[in-house]
């Protein structure tokens, strides 16, 4: 068995105060790994949220990595765009375009890592060939498109079988869970082998963000016995 991915803490800005949000970035930023950020267009998922011009002002203020979802209809065209402002990983859904293999050449050839977003009713084997192209498989653990959702327990097997795949083939993609994500749902997660963890309302949510990231991290490192 590979060794595992080291655990890192994704806060999700969709949670934060938008007219705060350097101040909001730096009460967190020496305590988590990198910071998730939901990129939704109105047609792929209902709701509308940021484009690359606050992606490029995110940049400006945190050295930290930008894990970029996007939740959009045409990544092929704004991928390099989000890219070029400073995302350090592109997230897209395989089902958003006719070539996904290609997209993932264009996301590297950009110089940003790629991601492939897995929501709940799908299924790994509807992308088995990609994932050997990838940096990053997210399980969704809500339906894609609003901050604050329930967590869904049916994803967490799916989390098991993205391990299990990941170290039956010797690939390098890291595992991240993003959706209700919180101290009472990251243990399943963190136990079936998710490392990489997105939560919005539960830290951005809270008055002692710090102290809900330690919350999290906890939660996760005693279920993953580390």
């Amino acid at each position: 068995m590979s060794e595992r991915p080291p655990l890192r803490i994704a806060p999700s800005i969709l949670s934060a105060d938008f007219a705060r949000l350097a101040d909001e970035i730096a009460e967190v930023a020496a305590h988590v790994e990198l910071l998730h950020v939901d990129v939704m267009d109105g047609h792929y998922v209902p709701n509308l949220t940021i484009g690359p011009m606050v992606v490029s002002a995110l940049r400006a203020v945190t050295d930290l990595p930008l894990d970029t979802h996007l939740m959009i209809a045409d990544p092929r065209t704004y991928g390099p765009q989000f890219a070029a402002a400073g995302s350090t990983s592109l997230t897209f859904h395989p089902g958003t375009d006719d070539d996904p293999r290609g997209l993932i050449d264009l996301i590297h050839e950009s110089g940003a890592e790629v991601g492939l977003a897995v929501r709940p009713r799908e299924s790994l084997d509807e992308f088995a060939a990609l994932l050997p192209h990838v940096e990053l498989v997210l399980c969704m653990t809500v339906e894609p498109g609003f901050a604050g959702q329930a967590f869904m327990p049916e994803v967490v097997p799916k989390v098991a079988e993205a391990v299990a795949r990941r170290e039956a083939n010797g690939w390098r993609y890291r595992v991240e869970v993003d959706g209700g994500i919180g101290p009472a749902t990251v243990a399943v997660c963190a136990a079936a082998g998710a490392d990489t963890l997105v939560a919005g309302s539960a830290i951005f949510g809270e008055r002692d963000r710090v102290g809900a990231v330690r919350a999290i991290r906890e939660a996760a490192l005693a279920a993953a016995g580390r």
